[in-house]
């Protein structure tokens, strides 16, 4: 008889965005009347740019003529792409990253996820708290997470982020192998500098340590000491993996496209004593276990580096951005305080007294507002809760003309 992995059974039974989904729903069967505003998932509004558009369509055209059409595609992505996002993305910032060792995905959440194939099941694994949900679940599913009890997990080292020490968290007083950095932050909106991110590398390269960096909404960022990149600090490229989107920078969460960064200084040593490159190791597994993303989507990835495509991403950026001024200052006017906003589009808001999913239910029941509860993001996450910037200006501005009455 066959088996399972059993460490699909570890996983917790209700994922966080399901159950949202579920109380809303029930929700509106009991109220259909009732004009729902959502700020809860952080999916865009906004259309593509034009020039992406554009882009899009001439690769259409492109697969109807035998002498243009594109069949499978190298996994590691079209040179065109990966040599665009050295390009843009990180030569203007004085960092050195060779198109090979850049690798073309479907999006963030499956490297980030899928980057533990290559890794051992022994790992220790730290995560900043809260976090994005993908980090802890993928871990448990690899094996590496140990037990669940009282909300936490027996293996994971949880960096606690709250009010009280800025959301910067301690450095571990202990070594661990895998650390999950996200900046700017999902879910509290908030950042790290230069100097605080430094202290990262230091342990990492202390403790023979991997960092892997979610830098999906590093478009967002206006302050200048944030670095875009954890590749801005010094000997990162030897202990880091960084993780880039297009979806919340150009909209693509329906297209599907983002990319990973392995250098190859990133090395291990193997059981049998040899070191090994992270970089050989990652694109052996996707060459076995992925088979690219499509032409069409990596060249309207590529428009977004054209000088009308930067002009164009950066009006929906700022848009977005605009939606977050609005609300800080809204909800500040109602006397809530609020974190992040400023170098990310989520607002981090502190519950008024109550728990998490205790106000997520008063603004879904109250005044129709969807949110997300902070303690699904982890423990450090009781308290909070998470509104997005994401949605269209008119539902952001009746969504805090509600909450102000409140």
């Amino acid at each position: 008889m066959y088996s399972i992995n059993a460490n699909f059974l570890k996983l917790q039974k209700n994922y966080l965005f399901a159950d949202i989904a579920h109380r809303v729903n029930a929700f509106k069967e009991a109220h259909p009347e009732a004009n729902i505003i959502r700020l809860g998932i952080g999916d865009v509004t906004r259309p593509l740019a034009p020039a992406v558009i554009e882009a899009l369509h001439k690769a259409v055209d492109e697969q109807a003529s035998a002498e243009t059409f594109r069949g499978y595609g190298p996994e590691h992505g079209y040179e065109f792409l990966r040599q665009a996002i050295a390009d843009n993305d990180f030569a203007p910032r004085g960092i050195d990253i060779d198109i090979d060792e850049i690798f073309i995905n479907d999006g963030a959440k499956s490297d980030t996820g899928n980057f533990g194939d290559i890794l051992g099941k022994d790992c220790t694994v730290c995560v900043t708290d809260p976090i994005y949900p993908v980090y802890i679940d993928s871990n448990v599913m690899g094996g590496r997470a140990g037990d669940f009890d009282n909300g936490a997990w027996s293996r994971v080292t949880y960096c606690p982020c709250n009010a009280e020490n800025d959301f910067v968290p301690a450095i571990p007083d202990h070594p661990t192998d895998l650390i999950y950095l996200c900046y700017p932050n999902n879910p509290t909106g908030t950042t790290l500098s230069k100097a605080e991110l430094q202290k990262w590398v230091e342990y990492a390269l202390r403790h023979n340590s991997l960092i892997l960096y979610d830098a999906a909404y590093e478009a967002y960022i206006t302050r200048p000491d944030v670095p875009h990149s954890i590749y801005e600090i010094e000997g990162a490229k030897r202990c880091a993996v960084e993780f880039h989107s297009f979806s919340k920078t150009a909209g693509f969460t329906g297209l599907r496209c983002g990319y990973t960064v392995v250098p190859r200084e990133l090395e291990v040593d193997a059981e049998n004593g040899e070191r090994v490159q992270l970089n050989q190791l990652w694109n052996r597994r996707q060459c076995t276990k992925f088979n690219g993303t499509p032409y069409i989507v990596q060249r309207a990835a590529e428009a977004v580096y054209s000088p009308e495509g930067k002009r164009q991403v950066r009006e929906t950026i700022d848009y977005y951005m605009t939606n977050a001024r609005i609300m800080r200052e809204a909800l500040a006017e109602a006397g809530l305080k609020t974190f992040g906003g400023v170098d990310a589009p989520y607002i981090w808001l502190q519950t008024p007294g109550i728990g998490s999913w205790e106000f997520f239910d008063r603004l879904l029941n109250e005044i129709h507002v969807v949110s997300t509860p902070g303690v699904g993001f982890g423990p450090s996450g009781e308290g909070y809760i998470r509104l997005t910037a994401f949605g269209r200006r008119e539902d952001c501005e009746e969504a805090m003309k509600r909450l102000k009455s409140l």
